[in-house]
């Protein structure tokens, strides 16, 4: 626990989740982490690997083997019972606000004591990466969903939980997106007067 009552959230909760749709290898683990987890929980494929292993010791999940022909075998993971308790007892506890830790806020905060055509490029490259993010965001929206209506799928879908949290990480992305243009044209825009004057 930390000192505010809420519990700060483990990497194993975020891998706990991941894999409750299906079982997964560590390497399948790492790549829905990069499509979908990691947009509200950042890890590297060996920390991954490193979680399943204490999850695994720790009986919260289970690993068998598959053997593979023609390439090495694999272990696929899965949540157990105990593991299935462990994020019912963090769903339970207090959740905590979040806030925004970004070098590139703090870099816009001195933008007039710094050389701003750096932080033009910077955010300009910021804005693509969030729009790549957004697209990748709406694909898998449209794959999830298929062919019923947000709504539809909203109201009636099998899983939702993946599917809102999507909608999280396209909101996140369209906010981070929206906020580097406005930045972008506003530090241009300032740039332009100081020239004229």
């Amino acid at each position: 626990m930390d000192r505010d009552g809420g519990e700060p959230m483990a990497l194993r909760h975020a891998v706990l989740a991941a894999l409750l749709d299906e079982e997964l290898s560590g390497y399948q683990l790492a790549k829905v982490f990069d499509l979908g987890v990691a947009n509200f929980w950042h890890a590297q494929p060996q920390q991954l690997y490193a979680e399943l292993t204490r999850l695994e010791q720790d009986g919260l999940v289970t690993g068998r083997e598959v053997v593979q022909d023609t390439r090495p075998n694999k272990r696929l993971f899965r949540v157990t019972d105990a593991g299935l308790a462990e994020l019912e007892r963090f769903t339970a506890t207090a959740a905590k606000p979040s806030f925004i830790r970004d070098d590139l806020v703090v870099k816009v905060q001195a933008a007039d004591h710094v050389d701003t055509e750096t932080l033009i490029a910077q955010l300009a490259e910021r804005s693509a990466f969030a729009q790549a993010k957004i697209d990748l965001f709406g694909g898998l929206l449209h794959t999830m969903r298929g062919d019923h209506t947000e709504e539809e799928f909203l109201r009636h879908g099998e899983r939702i939980g993946p599917y809102l949290t999507c909608l999280r990480g396209l909101a996140f992305e369209q906010g981070n997106r929206d906020w580097c243009e406005r930045t972008a044209t506003v530090l241009r825009e300032r740039q332009g007067a100081h020239v004229r004057h």
